[in-house]
Order: C-alpha cells, then sequence, then structure tokens
C-alpha cells in the first residue's frame, strides 16, 4: 500500500508572523523524532488567508535535493545550521 503526502492545519495564536514561525519550530523540534513528519516543508499563514502561505525553515535546495536546515531569512550561506 502506497502511502500520500497530506499537511495538517493546526491553528495557534501567535503576536505576529516572527512568533508563529517561532511556535512553528518548536512544534517541529517537538516532533523531530517522527520519521513521517517534513519539517522543512512548514509554513504559516494567517487564519483569513490559508493561500498565502510562508516559509518556516529556508526553502534553497541544496546538493542532494535537499532543503536548507535554516530558519527562513536567515542570513548568511545557506548549508548545515540547525534549529533556532
Amino acid at each position: 500500500m502506497s502511502r500520500e503526502r497530506f499537511v495538517v492545519h493546526l491553528p495557534v495564536l501567535a503576536t505576529d508572523l516572527e512568533g508563529a514561525r517561532r511556535f512553528a519550530r518548536s512544534i517541529c523540534r517537538a516532533l523531530g523524532f517522527l520519521a513521517d513528519v517534513d519539517r522543512n516543508g512548514t509554513t504559516v499563514s494567517t487564519e483569513d488567508a490559508q493561500c498565502v502561505r510562508h516559509w518556516v525553515y529556508c526553502d534553497r535546495l541544496l546538493d542532494g535535493g535537499r532543503r536548507c536546515p535554516r530558519p527562513a531569512d536567515h542570513d548568511g550561506a545557506c548549508g548545515k545550521g540547525g534549529q533556532r
């Protein structure tokens, strides 16, 4: 049986976009032990504009097709960096 990808929408309260991104990174760290969670594909949006998504992690592809693990809009070069 093949598996499909799904997106789970989990509404949360935050004071601003950066606060929502920090909250999402915390959720990703807490669920990091689950192999089926695509942490680097995480996005956030406002409840009233769910079609406008903001990356939580950098969306640039690295060699080998993997995404940069650094936060979105990070300073410096992409690459190994870990989570904030």
